[in-house]
């Protein structure tokens, strides 16, 4: 196994920290078998890496559970929309794993001034997040933490989905606060265990409307605001039963059904039906990934803009 040499640090979470690495060509430390080397190999070295080190968890468990799903699960999926590990180690008690490295994130592009987003740029970008969901949704794995800074973008455009962490076979026990709060499905914020891949289309159409406001569409401070928010941009439901028999105990403010159109004035009306379908509360009528990637949106003008011309964040 290659050693790899810390460049920097890239982020750090509450359940890991992420680095970036040089891979090694050749061994540089003979005090170090496997895992980090303390010599900088200079220009001698196969690739820039990502190397994610899960946090151990108070209670010293060993092995934390999340990383050997993390790692199951990519080892599963080979998809270009979806990020690669190319393998795993521990290093002083502490699971890493060695992640294909990307330059940028969602996150970025959408936050940086200097670019201008055309609507032929987030058909592209919604194209290659639905082919990455697609294929985990055909195994019936749902991401459960979609959101900008999980979408990674590499220098020649292409879309990654990344940080599989949270992820879950829909057959599991699963938690409802998963998915980061501005971007969770309202079944999830009522505390619903028994959801399914509809939570991630949620997301995903919290992501477009991101994309085309430059600013999160719902953005609140806790659980009750965040539905609070979410019905005053849609109105609050009155036929999705589940809400109602849920809100009844944190009393919503009822506000009346609106037109998206009042917000998102210059979106063509392909993509706002799309949008549609991907925030309808009722997450039984919410679109699939297949009914999506199928959506006349991605058949008509402006056709997706190829992937090496997609703009990228440069410094301010």
């Amino acid at each position: 196994m290659p050693e790899y040499f810390k460049v920097r640090k890239l982020g750090e979470g509450t359940y890991a920290t992420i680095y970036l690495a040089k891979e090694c060509r050749k061994k540089t430390d003979p005090f170090v078998s496997n895992g980090f080397t303390r010599t900088d190999p200079g220009g001698d070295y196969t690739k820039m890496v990502a190397i994610k080190r899960i946090k151990r968890t108070p209670h010293g468990c060993g092995i934390e559970v999340n990383a050997i799903r993390e790692i199951k699960i990519l080892k599963c999926f080979k998809n270009d929309y979806l990020l690669r590990m190319h393998g795993a180690f521990e290093y002083q008690g502490e699971i890493h794993l060695v992640l294909e490295y990307v330059d940028y994130n969602m996150e970025e592009v959408i936050r940086c001034k200097n670019i201008v987003i055309m609507p032929s740029d987030i058909k592209s970008w919604m194209y290659m997040l639905l082919c990455g969901l697609k294929e985990m949704h055909d195994e019936f794995v749902m991401h459960r933490d979609i959101k900008p800074n999980n979408l990674l973008i590499t220098k020649r455009g292409d879309l990654k989905i990344a940080d599989f962490g949270l992820s879950r076979k829909i057959t599991e026990k699963m938690t409802p606060n998963a998915v980061t709060r501005w971007y969770r499905a309202p079944e999830m914020l009522l505390g619903q265990t028994q959801y399914t891949m509809a939570g991630d289309m949620w997301s995903v159409g919290c992501i477009m409307a991101e994309m085309l406001l430059r600013v999160p569409l719902f953005a609140a401070e806790t659980d009750i605001q965040q539905l609070d928010t979410i019905c005053r941009v849609l109105g609050t439901p009155v036929d999705y039963s589940y809400f109602t028999k849920q809100t009844e105990m944190i009393k919503i403010k009822y506000y009346p059904q609106t037109s998206l159109r009042g917000i998102f004035t210059a979106v063509s009306d392909d993509a706002l039906d799309l949008l549609r379908d991907l925030l309808q509360f009722d997450p039984g009528r919410r679109i699939s990934v297949d009914d999506a990637l199928n959506h006349r949106y991605f058949r008509t003008r402006p056709r997706a803009t190829s992937p090496e011309f997609l703009p990228l964040p440069v410094s301010e």
